[in-house]
This record gives structure tokens, C-alpha cells and sequence, in this order.
């Protein structure tokens, strides 16, 4: 479920030192499968341990998951890394903002999946997103932008060489194309916002 680096197990065990005995730590995720999604990492002692808890057996510790962050959490990647900046610990959670769905699950639950977990955070360094509105019969994934994508300039670059040639891609032979529906001449933009 969760892998943590042996420098990340290292830089745990030094912090857990200093704290009550049999003190772990427990990994979770605020808002999970939200667009909003956090993980964090918490110090938990023994009386903060939940009977429906999952406990991750590591190296000096355990990781404790409560049950409904442990689906967000699959293949969660803790690192601790050192820089000219200084040291830091990285959570990756690729499926904190959509829970992972299975390789035979509906074709719409899998675009939506990859548009939430792939998509939206690159279109977010820009202040957009795209949501998945419906999958006609035909085939066609329609979409709708939203934030920054709304009204920008380079929607129809965005939406052709990127979002429609990576979903393409992912589902060779299954989806045929992406509409756009977005009103992007009407009403208030928040590009120019």
C-alpha cells in the first residue's frame, strides 16, 4: 500500500526517538478522493490507535492508516530528500484525489479516474481543471474546463495535443475523441479574472 523510503524509515525512527514509547506514525488523507485531497504524516501514540486501524509493519516503527484513507493511499511513495535547499519529506499519493479503480471497471469510471489523477494536476499549476461530463455511445469523452482553462487562449491546444492524445493513448480502441463544451466566449472568464 505505502512504500517508504530507507532514508524516509531513518529520518521516522530519529523524530519517533524522542517521543512516548511505542509512539508510530500515521499516514492519512484529509478530503480523500476530492479534488481538495491532503495527505499527511502525524506522530500516533498507542491510545490514538483505532481497532479498525491498518498497521503497516516497517523498520523500528509501524505505519498506522485509518480505513477510509488506506484506498486513497495505494501506492503512496514517502521519501526523504536532501538538496542544496536542505532535507525534506515528500508524500506522493497519486490516488488521494480519486480512488484507484480496477482495469475492467466501466470505461467512464477509468477516464474519470485518469482525468482526476493525471490530468487535473497538470492543468492545475495553471489554476484549471477539466471535468468529465458524460461518454456518448459513440465513444466521445465530454468535457467541460473550469479555473484558469475557462476562456484561456490555449484550451484547444490543451484539449487536442494534450488531454485528447493522452486519453487516446490510455484507451487505444476504446474511446474515439474528446469534445470540448465549455462556453468559452460567454459570460465571465476566470482566465481574466
Amino acid at each position: 500500500m505505502i512504500s517508504i523510503s530507507d532514508a524516509a524509515q531513518a529520518h521516522f525512527r530519529k523524530l519517533l526517538e524522542n517521543q512516548v514509547e511505542h509512539t508510530n506514525i500515521r499516514v492519512f488523507v484529509v478530503n480523500p478522493g476530492s479534488p481538495n485531497a491532503e495527505c499527511g504524516v502525524s506522530y500516533c501514540p498507542p491510545d490514538a490507535v483505532e481497532q479498525s486501524d491498518i498497521i503497516l509493519p516497517f523498520s523500528g516503527f509501524d505505519a498506522v492508516v485509518d480505513t477510509e484513507s488506506a484506498p486513497f493511499l495505494e501506492e503512496a511513495e514517502i521519501d526523504f530528500v536532501t538538496d542544496q535547499m536542505g532535507s525534506q519529506l515528500t508524500l506522493k499519493a497519486p490516488n488521494a484525489k480519486a480512488r484507484k479503480v480496477d482495469s475492467d471497471a466501466p470505461l467512464y469510471d477509468r477516464v474519470q479516474y485518469v482525468i482526476q489523477s493525471e490530468v487535473n494536476p497538470q492543468l492545475a499549476n495553471h489554476g484549471g481543471h477539466v471535468n468529465l461530463i458524460e461518454l456518448t455511445n459513440e465513444g466521445i469523452a465530454v468535457v467541460q474546463f473550469g479555473g484558469g482553462c475557462n476562456g484561456c487562449s490555449m484550451v484547444d491546444v490543451t484539449l487536442k495535443d494534450g488531454i485528447e492524445a493522452q486519453l487516446l493513448k490510455q484507451f487505444e480502441g476504446e474511446l474515439k475523441g474528446v469534445r470540448d463544451i465549455t462556453e468559452h466566449q460567454a459570460g465571465e472568464h476566470s482566465y481574466y479574472s
